[in-house]
């Protein structure tokens, strides 16, 4: 169960955060959020696809990691391998919160029974011994705020790119070394036919609102699937 507390150098002084990767520190997963800022930095290493979320009729991106519930295929001996890794899962275990005086302003917080909290004083300090933010958490609040900045032109990304019917569902099969068949299925993908076809006012539009070049690394960010598919195999043979 989460427990956030906003974050400060009083309460949180001798704070320190495990930044290695592993499973049991929360990497255990098949997927991550993504906002279209990042998918020029993404598509170089992971599919990117969007999942409906049916009873709130809304699509959010996400970055692909695996293939079943629980695989990440990016992760192995205390490593991320990759060159970039989604803000979602990099700012882990902090979020951002509004104020509860109501202003604009936001603040920092952290779930503190995250198991990235460092009990054993080996982590990476959040705080400097006189209070000063260090640069570790100077990194993870910038993050926070280009995180958020993505999630506020959300509905209007996928507004647009419902609006010009570029979404179409996604079913991939895949047999793997082993002679096993796997199916993914639940996700949608950019229609790049339909893409094809929209004329120079749709595009104009889609290019004057920042979203084609997120659309095109969606596009081109397809092809990280054979790398995927790679790495499941070789997790396969060598466990």
């Amino acid at each position: 169960m989460s427990s956030h507390a906003i974050l400060t150098a009083d309460t949180h002084r001798d704070l320190r955060i495990r930044t290695d990767r592993a499973a049991e520190l929360g990497d255990d997963m098949m997927m991550a959020l993504a906002v279209p800022s990042e998918f020029r930095k993404l598509q170089l290493d992971y599919p990117i696809l969007f999942r409906l979320d049916l009873d709130r009729d809304k699509f959010t991106a996400v970055a692909l990691f695996g293939f079943e519930a629980g695989e990440n295929l990016f992760v192995s001996n205390g490593h991320w391998d990759a060159g970039y890794r989604p803000l979602s899962v990099d700012i882990q275990p902090f979020l951002i919160g509004g104020r509860r005086d109501g202003f604009e302003a936001k603040q920092v917080h952290i779930d503190m029974a995250s198991p990235r909290i460092d009990r054993d004083g080996e982590g990476v300090r959040v705080f400097d011994q006189d209070g000063r933010a260090t640069p570790y958490l100077e990194r993870v609040s910038a993050q926070l705020c280009e995180l958020d900045a993505g999630y506020q032109d959300y509905a209007g990304f996928f507004e647009a790119l419902r609006r010009h019917e570029l979404l179409e569902p996604l079913t991939l099969d895949i047999t793997l070394d082993d002679g096993s068949a796997n199916r993914l299925v639940g996700f949608h993908t950019i229609d790049e036919d339909r893409l094809r076809s929209l004329d120079a006012d749709a595009l104009g539009e889609l290019h004057l609102s920042g979203y084609l070049l997120p659309i095109f690394m969606a596009v081109a960010s397809i092809g990280n699937f054979a790398k995927l598919i790679a790495r499941k195999n070789w997790r396969l043979r060598h466990g």
